[in-house]
């Protein structure tokens, strides 16, 4: 099964929430698509459906499909510490969506294409895998052939909201992976407790 590319208000309407980020036309309709989107609004979901509806939401935020979450949520339970907590942060590891919230990108979805693309370095070597695990002291840049592409000047000229853990040069266009994130600093909107627990079934 390929990558889901339709309409990303679709997916946002699902959830209930702009999980892309600002979008004009969810405000309008903030219910979930289709025939019966307000009456099954009403509705009450089961345990089970509000797990499921977690993960979903999850994989959609950070662009991964069922195999590799599944091997991202087993890699967090070997960690040893709280599983839902470790999951997040090897998510926010993926060299995708470092370059995202680096502000090189302005969406994950981007993000994964110019690293497919080959417009990103890790620790100077070109690397086109957007799943890469980064690791704390990784220098990401922007290949010097690619510093001109209209896409990432119009991304960091957006002003994103910057990370205590990552640093940033705007005259190299280079980051630093500093550690991993602590569940509190990560901003989204994920109870990851009730994926622990879909797991656990």
């Amino acid at each position: 099964m390929g990558r889901y590319i339709g309409p990303k208000t679709k997916i946002a309407r699902k959830f209930g929430e702009a999980i892309y980020g600002a979008d004009k036309y969810f405000k309008r309709k903030n219910f979930p698509s289709g025939q019966h989107g307000l009456a099954r609004k009403r509705k009450k979901v089961s345990e089970y459906g509000t797990q499921l509806l977690e993960k979903q939401k999850a994989k959609a935020i950070y662009g991964v499909q069922e195999k590799q979450f599944r091997k991202a949520y087993d890699i967090a339970s070997r960690q040893g510490g709280i599983t839902g907590e470790d999951l997040l942060k090897y998510l926010e590891c993926r060299l995708d969506n470092v370059v995202y919230r680096l502000g090189i990108a302005p969406t994950r979805a981007g993000a994964r294409q110019l690293v497919s693309h080959r417009h990103i370095t890790v620790n100077g070597r070109v690397v086109n895998i957007p799943s890469y695990s980064v690791r704390p002291g990784d220098v990401i840049s922007v290949r010097e052939k690619s510093k001109s592409l209209e896409v990432i000047t119009d991304s960091l000229a957006g002003g994103r909201s910057r990370y205590s853990w990552l640093e940033w040069d705007g005259a190299s266009m280079t980051g630093k992976f500093l550690q991993k994130p602590e569940r509190e600093d990560i901003p989204e909107n994920i109870k990851e407790q009730l994926i622990v627990e879909l797991y656990s079934k």
